[in-house]
């Protein structure tokens, strides 16, 4: 893998390294007082740059109209399955990022990270998934304990891939429809946090269905900003679902991604009829527009099935 990055303006490259700095900071830290054995052990093996700006296809222009800045994308391989916990182990990592970012300003890029086992990426890379397959081809290694390489990927026959993403969208798109359902439902009964709650279920249904489909992976998070961040990448027609046209509509996402535990344990959290049917229409117009992706790639693997015979 490599470890160049050449191919970035000198102050990505500076920004990177206090990336990696702060990782690794608010990481040993969750683990400096372990007493457990396996813990004490906790290393991280690799943190790997992949996406956007790993391939040099990055777009950094937050103060232009378009106002679209591409992120920093991290694949974080630790020791330990149980490391790979990212409320105990990893929260202090994003927030820290996420405050250096918005507020200090020390870090003008934001920046996502996933957090897998080296056995985990492997058996991604054995089993054909093409996230797994495009990060060991793109790849960036920005720190490595040693030159362990990744395996070599052995990608799906296109028989196996087209069953795969069938498989994914029979199971998750019908997931989603079904807390739909509920939302309405839970509307016409006036349980209006819980219609909230089943409409953050819905659009995450909606980002893993998507994900799996298109890539054969998808993270283990509830955070809606972060599921729409990796899904948007996969097609345009994904960013165009939730306008940002004003703080209004912006602030609405937000009450949907905070939805997963305030609006079911949070006597403070509020959400009206009026916000929830405007949330109903954008979940609905998030299904058809991955409704629509989904059916094409799945078109697209067939054809390749049809080829191969």
């Amino acid at each position: 893998m490599r470890s160049d990055l050449d191919h970035l303006p000198a102050n990505k490259q500076r920004e990177l390294e206090r990336v990696v700095q702060i990782v690794f900071e608010e990481f040993e830290d969750a683990l400096a007082l372990a007493s457990h054995e396996w813990k004490k052990k906790g290393r991280i093996l690799k943190v790997i740059l992949y996406g956007s700006y790993a391939r040099g296809g990055w777009v950094d222009e937050p103060h232009t109209a378009k106002g679209y800045q591409s992120d920093y994308d991290l694949l974080i391989i630790v020791n330990d399955k149980r490391l790979t916990d990212r409320v105990k182990y990893w929260a202090k990592v994003d927030d820290r990022l996420m405050r250096e970012y918005g507020f200090a300003g020390t870090v003008k890029t934001p920046v996502n990270f996933i957090v897998h086992t080296l056995q985990e990426v492997n058996d991604g890379l054995a089993h054909g998934r093409y996230f797994f397959m495009d990060v060991a081809r793109d790849g960036i290694a920005l720190y490595q304990s040693d030159d362990t390489e990744l395996h070599q990927p052995k990608p799906k026959t296109p028989h196996a891939a087209l069953a795969m993403a069938k498989e994914y969208f029979e199971e998750w798109m019908p997931a989603a429809s079904g807390r739909v359902k509920l939302a309405k439902f839970a509307v016409e009964q006036g349980l209006l946090k819980h219609a909230a709650f089943e409409f953050h279920q819905a659009v995450e249904s909606l980002y893993h269905c998507v994900l799996l489909v298109v890539t054969f992976y998808t993270p283990h998070v509830h955070n809606l900003g972060f599921l729409r961040t990796q899904a948007e990448r996969l097609d345009v027609r994904l960013v165009h679902v939730w306008p940002t046209d004003n703080r209004k509509q912006r602030a609405m996402f937000e009450k949907l991604k905070e939805a997963y535990v305030k609006a079911r344990y949070s006597k403070h959290y509020r959400i009206n009829e009026e916000e929830l049917a405007w949330l109903g229409e954008q979940v609905e117009e998030l299904g058809r527009v991955v409704h629509a992706i989904c059916s094409e790639r799945i078109g697209l693997l067939e054809a390749t099935a049809r080829q191969a015979g």
